[in-house]
């Protein structure tokens, strides 16, 4: 594979003698410059494995060239010599702070400069060997890191689904819950990573579900006090299923599930925390839960018209829900109404951007509990 070298000198005779030298064994294939202007921005678009310049050239000296193409990224490691005939130590000094490798002198018929420039032709194809291994072995640890979030992600919303299925034929719930609440993190400004992170976790939100017995949690009609506490209970055992994860999606999981059914006033379960204590991608899930719930059809109710269930987010503004939340997820209502009206099985990509009716719906004239 060829070593790839950039040549600047202002000096057309200087130029065509590096040419030759560098090129002698045909193992350098050399791009030359008069002006240092033009080798810059050929610098900026072209990848050399080895630069030479001269220090004493008209528009901008070597070391102000040295200076700006070691800036590109590109060109962080490469060898870069200085071809000067100067001896003194300020001048080489700054070569060096400006990132100069070595220095070549101006004699091209010295043995010095023949060893020299055999030693960075090797030096510079070896660091093109090193870089090119460290982007492989960058590329096969993305490739093995993205199987990994696959893997994750199927497992969560697997889970998710099996635990949907207990009181829910189809499973969408889940899915329209993790729809609403990537909705709502994204016009709410949160960071690209963490509104994926909200869409994957938040169908786990009633994983604690799997410990109601299924008198309660089937139930047709109307929960007893005693029942509604027992349903209470899914929340916390939600966290504490989800609990000392490793993971960090399931640690947000696990945040999400103990705390969505914690209200902005202080009233909700089970801590009873208020206002900006609770967490926000519980804060964002309550009210992506409580939409869905209000607006589909279960066994012990009929879904309520999406206007209303509108109106119910607008009128529980800072009693239930986060305010906040809830104008966010206004604001992208033509996005609520697709997803409310479609019926997808499974979570789009993690990469792309995008409540069941809540126990107490079922024990009290309250739609929350």
């Amino acid at each position: 594979m060829l070593t790839h070298a950039l040549l600047v000198d202002d000096s057309r005779s200087v130029l065509d003698l590096l040419k030759r030298l560098v090129e002698a064994d045909g193992s350098v294939q050399a791009t030359t410059f008069r002006d240092p202007l033009e080798a810059l921005a050929a610098a900026r678009t072209t990848s050399f494995d080895i630069v030479l310049v001269d220090y004493e050239m008209p528009g901008m000296d070597g070391i102000s060239l040295i200076r700006e193409i070691r800036s590109l990224p590109k060109f962080a490691d490469i060898p870069i010599a200085m071809i000067t005939s100067i001896e003194a130590d300020a001048v080489r000094l700054r070569a060096l702070e400006a990132g100069a490798t070595d220095f070549l002198p101006k004699r091209p018929q010295a043995i010095e400069f023949g060893v020299r420039l055999r030693n960075l032709i090797k030096l510079g194809s070896a660091v093109r060997k090193l870089n090119n291994q460290a982007a492989e072995l960058a590329s096969q640890v993305e490739a093995a890191t993205q199987k990994l979030q696959e893997r994750e992600e199927e497992i969560i919303l697997r889970l998710a689904l099996a635990v949907e299925y207990r009181d829910n034929d189809t499973g969408d719930h889940t899915l329209r819950v993790a729809r609403y609440s990537r909705i709502i993190a994204e016009q709410l400004g949160l960071s690209e990573r963490l509104c994926r992170d909200i869409y994957l976790a938040s169908p786990l939100h009633d994983v604690g579900k799997v410990a109601i017995p299924d008198n309660i949690l089937l139930k047709p009609g109307r929960l007893d006090a005693e029942e509604m506490a027992t349903i209470r209970t899914h929340a916390a055992i939600g966290g504490h299923i989800l609990a000392d994860s490793h993971c960090e999606l399931i640690q947000l999981a696990a945040i999400i599930a103990e705390a969505h059914h914690e209200r902005w006033d202080g009233s909700g379960y089970p801590n009873g925390l208020k206002g900006n204590d609770i967490p926000i991608a519980a804060r964002i899930v309550m009210v992506a839960d409580v939409f869905d719930a209000l607006t589909t059809k279960r066994p012990y109710k009929d879904p309520m018209p999406i206007e209303q269930a509108r109106q119910y987010l607008q009128n529980q503004k800072e009693k239930e829900f986060d305010p906040a939340c809830v104008d966010a997820f206004l604001v992208r209502w033509d996005d609520v109404v697709k997803v409310c009206t479609s019926h997808a099985t499974t979570l789009v990509p993690a990469q792309e951007p995008v409540a069941e009716q809540t126990s107490a719906a079922r024990g009290a004239v309250t739609l929350t509990a």
